[in-house]
Parts: C-alpha cells; sequence; structure tokens
C-alpha cells in the first residue's frame, strides 16, 4: 500500500451541514484537489459512500489497481471516505473504485469532479477551478440586466450544433466565444441560454442525462475554456443562464446510480425513483445529503462559473408522484395527494437560499402544468422561482398558427386566452428546442399556406410573442426560419441568410429585440396587470385583435394591432386612449423583413369618434398577415 496521509479537509460544521442537507458548497470538501500537506504536495479525495465496504482511488497513475491507493472512512457518521495521495497532481485521470458490502466492485466517477475525459471516456480528471475574472462591471451591474423589470430576450444555444467546422467537428469553447457573442450582439439579445453543459455520456440526450454535474463537457475544451466563454458573454454585457437539471440522472455504470452499491443518490423506492419517460432514476429529495449535494451544485454554477441564473429542467416531473405513471405505478403523499411533498420543500429551501446568496440571478422554472405559486415567495408558501415557461402560451400560439386563417376568426378566444391569466405568474414565452423535434416540424414549417405566407406567419408569430407581456425565448435556428428540424449532429442552417425570405425572419427578430429593449412599454411592466390593456380581443369579422402596452407615463403607451389572416384590412378602424397623431414604429410587413411593403400611412392623427370604447379613434391600413406598433 502506497503511504496515504488521512488528514481531513472536512470540519465537524461541515459534516453537520451535509447530514442536515444545508451545505451549499461541498465542492470544496468533496472531489479531489491538489493540495501540500506536511511538505508533500498531491491530491486529497473525498467521496460519499455509505455502504461501501473499500473505497480505492484508481487511474493511470496507478495502472488502474483496485487495492494500491486506499481511501479511509471518517469517524463519524457521514459515510464520506477519505485520504491524501502525494505525487498525483492536475490533469491526471482517476475513479472511485468501490467494493460494495456484497463484494461487487464497482468504477465510479467522482460525483465532484470538475472535469472528465472527453466521452466515450469516463474517468474523472484531477482539476481546479481558478480564474482572474475580468467580468467585474457585469457582476457589479448585473441586477440592472437581470431585473424583472428589465428586457430579458434569452437565444437558446446548443453548444454541439450552434455552428461547427467545416468538417462538422466541435468548435472549442474559445471558438464559440469568438462567434457567439459577435452574433447575440448584432442580434439584440440580452442573455444566452445553455442546454446543459455539464458532463454526460449520450450526445443525443442534448445533455439532459447528466453524470458530470461539476464539469462542463470536455467535448468542447476544459473548464477554463467555458470560463473564457462566459467572460466574454459578460464583457459584451450578455447575460449566461444554463439549464440544470435536478429532476433525474441516467443510469450509466460510472454514474450515480447504485453509486456504493446501494441506492444513495436514487430515491430507492421503484415507485419514486425511475422515471420511465426518460428510462433515468430520480433523486431522492427526501435525502439530506442528497439535498447538499444538489444545492452545492447550483451554488457552484453560480460561484464559479459567474452564471446569472438557472433554468430548471422538468419541474413538473419532480412534483407529481404521478407523473406519466398510471394508476398503481406511485403512490399517494402522507396528506392523500399527488405532490411530491420531499420536492416541494427542496425547491423551496433550493431558491431561499440561492436569492439570499445571489439576490441578482434568475431561477427559471420549466412547469408545464397549472401547479399554483411556482413564482410566488417561498414565505408566502410558493415555489420562490422567479420567472416560469409559459407552456400555455406556447401550445396556445402554435396551435393556432397552425390553422388555416380562414378558420382563425372562430379560434379567437382560445388564442387569446394567455392574455387572460399572463399575470398569475411571472412568465417567460419560450419557442424552444422541444417544439422544432420528434417530427413537431421547424417553426416555420407549421405555418399553412403558400411560401409567402409561411414566412409572414412566422414573422407575426414572434411579433406577437414580443408584444405578449412576459420575457422571451427563441432557439436557435428559429430566427433564421429554417426549414428542417434541429439536427442536434450538425450546425444550424447558416446559409439560409443568404436567401431574402429567410434574411428577412432574421432582421425580424433583431428589430424586435430594438424595439423591445428601447420601449419602457415592452418590458418595465412585463409582470403588472397594469402593463396590458384590451382594445378588442374578439374581432371576428376581421380576424384582428388589439392592445395596449404600458408603461410608466402616457408618452410610453403602445398600441399593438395584429391582423392574423392575409386579407389587408383598409382603412381599420380602432379606439385609441389619446388624441393626436400615433406614428408606426414597428410593422412587420416591410420590405427589409420579407413582407409586402403594402401601403400604409406611417402617422395617423385621431378624430374625436368614440370607438372601442376609448374617446378617441383612428383609421389605418392593416397589411396582410401583419403586427403592427404604434406610438404617439
Amino acid at each position: 500500500m502506497s503511504n496515504v496521509l488521512p488528514h481531513s479537509l472536512l470540519s465537524d460544521f461541515d459534516v453537520s451541514l451535509f447530514l442536515h442537507g444545508k451545505h451549499s458548497r461541498l465542492y470544496e470538501k468533496l472531489g479531489a484537489f491538489e493540495i501540500i500537506r506536511d511538505g508533500v504536495k498531491g491530491t486529497f479525495f473525498a467521496v460519499w459512500a455509505p455502504n461501501a465496504q473499500s473505497v480505492h482511488v484508481v487511474g493511470n497513475f496507478n495502472v488502474w489497481n483496485k487495492e494500491s491507493h486506499t481511501l479511509f472512512p471518517r469517524w463519524d457518521s457521514s459515510g464520506i471516505w477519505e485520504g491524501f495521495i502525494p505525487n498525483i497532481y492536475t490533469g491526471e485521470t482517476y475513479k472511485f473504485g468501490i467494493k460494495t458490502k456484497t463484494g461487487e466492485y464497482l468504477e465510479k466517477l467522482d460525483p465532484f469532479g470538475l472535469y472528465c475525459e472527453t466521452p466515450p471516456k469516463t474517468a474523472s480528471i484531477v482539476w481546479n477551478t481558478y480564474k482572474e475574472w475580468t467580468d467585474k462591471s457585469w457582476m457589479k451591474n448585473r441586477y440592472k440586466h437581470n431585473s424583472l423589470k428589465s428586457p430579458i430576450s434569452i437565444y437558446e444555444v446548443h453548444l454541439g450544433s450552434w455552428q461547427k467546422t467545416l468538417d462538422n467537428q466541435y468548435l472549442s469553447y474559445e471558438d464559440i466565444s469568438r462567434k457567439l457573442v459577435t452574433y447575440v450582439k448584432k442580434m439584440g439579445f440580452t442573455h444566452v441560454e445553455f442546454m446543459p453543459i455539464m458532463e454526460h455520456p449520450y450526445a443525443p440526450s442534448w445533455g439532459y442525462q447528466i453524470t458530470g454535474y461539476f464539469a462542463p463537457s470536455a467535448r468542447f475544451g476544459n473548464p477554463q475554456g467555458f470560463m473564457h466563454l462566459v467572460e466574454k458573454l459578460h464583457e459584451a454585457n450578455i447575460g449566461v443562464f444554463l439549464d440544470w437539471v435536478p429532476s433525474h440522472f441516467p443510469g450509466d455504470e460510472h454514474g450515480l446510480r447504485n453509486f456504493d452499491g446501494t441506492s444513495i443518490y436514487e430515491n430507492p423506492d421503484l415507485k419514486k425513483g425511475y422515471q420511465p419517460d426518460w428510462k433515468s432514476y430520480v433523486f431522492d429529495y427526501g435525502r439530506k445529503e442528497v439535498r447538499s449535494f444538489l444545492l452545492s451544485n447550483a451554488t457552484f454554477w453560480l460561484d464559479r462559473y459567474h452564471i446569472d441564473g438557472l433554468r430548471v429542467d422538468a419541474v413538473a416531473s419532480m412534483l407529481y408522484l404521478d407523473y406519466s405513471r398510471k394508476e398503481g405505478e406511485w403512490e399517494p403523499n402522507a396528506l392523500g395527494g399527488n405532490h411530491n411533498l420531499d420536492t416541494v420543500s427542496f425547491l423551496q429551501d433550493l431558491n431561499s437560499h440561492l436569492f439570499a446568496e445571489f439576490p441578482d440571478i434568475q431561477m427559471i422554472a420549466e412547469e408545464s402544468t397549472s401547479y399554483p405559486g411556482v413564482t410566488k415567495s417561498v414565505h408566502l408558501g410558493g415555489l420562490g422561482f422567479s420567472q416560469k415557461w409559459m407552456m400555455g402560451w406556447m401550445n396556445d400560439a402554435l396551435w393556432f398558427f397552425k390553422k388555416d386563417p380562414i378558420y382563425r376568426k372562430y379560434y379567437l378566444s382560445e388564442h387569446a386566452f394567455s392574455l387572460f391569466y399572463v399575470f398569475a405568474e411571472n412568465f417567460c414565452l419560450p419557442l424552444s428546442h422541444d417544439e422544432v423535434v420528434y417530427g413537431k416540424r421547424a417553426l416555420l414549417q407549421k405555418m399553412p399556406g403558400d411560401d409567402w405566407q409561411k414566412f409572414a406567419n412566422l414573422r407575426l408569430l414572434f411579433s406577437e410573442q414580443f408584444m405578449h407581456p412576459g420575457t422571451k425565448l427563441i432557439f436557435q435556428g428559429g430566427e433564421l426560419g429554417q426549414f428542417n428540424e434541429w439536427n442536434h449532429d450538425q450546425s444550424i442552417d447558416w446559409h439560409l441568410t443568404n436567401l431574402p425570405a429567410h434574411k428577412g425572419i432574421q432582421n425580424t427578430v433583431k428589430a424586435l429585440n430594438k424595439l423591445y429593449k428601447q420601449e419602457p412599454a415592452l418590458h418595465i411592466k412585463q409582470f403588472e396587470n397594469d402593463g396590458f390593456e384590451w382594445i378588442e380581443g374578439n374581432d371576428q369579422g376581421n380576424t384582428v385583435i388589439s392592445f395596449l402596452r404600458k408603461g410608466e407615463t402616457s408618452k410610453q403607451l403602445l398600441i399593438v394591432i395584429l391582423n392574423l389572416t392575409p386579407i389587408p384590412r383598409e382603412n381599420y378602424r380602432i379606439g385609441v386612449p389619446l388624441p393626436g397623431v400615433w406614428k408606426v414604429i414597428y410593422n412587420s410587413d416591410r420590405g427589409i423583413y420579407g413582407g409586402s411593403n403594402y401601403p400604409i400611412s406611417g402617422a395617423v392623427m385621431t378624430e374625436e369618434i368614440n370607438w372601442h370604447g376609448k374617446a378617441f379613434s383612428l383609421f389605418i391600413n392593416l397589411p396582410p398577415l401583419s403586427a403592427l406598433v404604434l406610438k404617439a
């Protein structure tokens, strides 16, 4: 046996926090750390494996010898094994060799490993996350960019397919930073959201089947490479959100499942611990050590990588005991209901802690049900998120826009339904990756009619998204008007920007981002009831809807008019709240957007004629399949 010194990095207080589910910085205590101990340079290892018979460190340094480098169990009840091994340095590969109580031998990655081998290899790598950051200005002023009163327009990115080399290889984090920062800034998005960048063995999972929760994927480079990408986005005043997956993990032999021969990370009850939709395993949210693991993981990305917020994946699957389960496949909670009470308390604890430590972040829930109070404060009984994806708007909008315009007049009330509950939560309006895969077709191909109508409908859909209260999210490629569904194995279709109609879609999104940022009425009250007012929500005769978006003064007031058919509406009268000249500040039918340039007046004078319950009104021509925005 080699010389292993059993000194610990964990205090009794650390252990107590860990065992009570309150430790938020376990990444400073568990894992692998290159240190100097008693004048000797090497690496300290610590791993939680409470039911193991023995634990060893194996790797290239000992030719994967199962017995040569032993870790020692702590003297307390923590279940942590630890030890210092000399002459192991940054860059060394390793795994934990675990002998179970039944005599089985397992080789596991480090759950707190900071870096992993490039898949399909699966070992952890001794690393550190030190960096001299240069984004102090962003971090100091982040609260302004992340404010719920500020424009938040998110570009959802899959790093493996946003752009690739000419021979279809991955770009490095550094290469992505040069290209992505320039593009996002040009398009006017305020934030990017990366689909999970944590290490995952199976690329077609898109990152949602994570094994290395603390390791950015080695497919694109090392941890400092990803830090560089975040830093460059911040220097360009672009925020960074990460998809975070505390809902489930895969069953790969080297991963968290059956980690020490028993179910310590997953719930041992398969009615709670197995997710049939994804054939994956569900964290045991009632186990305190698991809560410390997840809390520490969320904190880690916000702390070490300066991430500005987390979009929490599949929250509904966490909240409901009967999620995707038939009768007899689940059991009610202690109160007789179908909510997972452990999940509820975990999410409340998580959000309470993170906002206390990082008050200027965003926590965004992908929650697809009507669970009450997702964005309500924890002290009021809510889950404590700052935003929730508005799946209802997304489903209703796409359902409506798929319809032949001749029939849309019959569905105006359903189309407008989201505007009747839009202020029940702080909603983000997503047109995400989930809507352009598995046979659902690209956004453009969902639209009815000939090619001109398809493009006009897509411009109208994006226009409605940006005029509707709430923050915005568009998945990569949507802004190009892709014909094809997203393919994670190849770049998005950049060549389409050479075609006028597709360039028009790109120009539309760019213009909408600019409008969203420059007009206070579109963001300053985006979560407040008095920031929106109907003018006419059910004009079936013309299939037109109109409404007001309001800022803090009458000078910020905007009128939005959506003509949802390809029939121009000549001299359409609309009621307005103020007299004077109203100017058209956005018209989705302009030629620069690929529109028809249907003739309309750029400025219209009101008349003292009561209409739509307003004291004044005006006439305006409405182009086909168009969105107009007017300002006094």
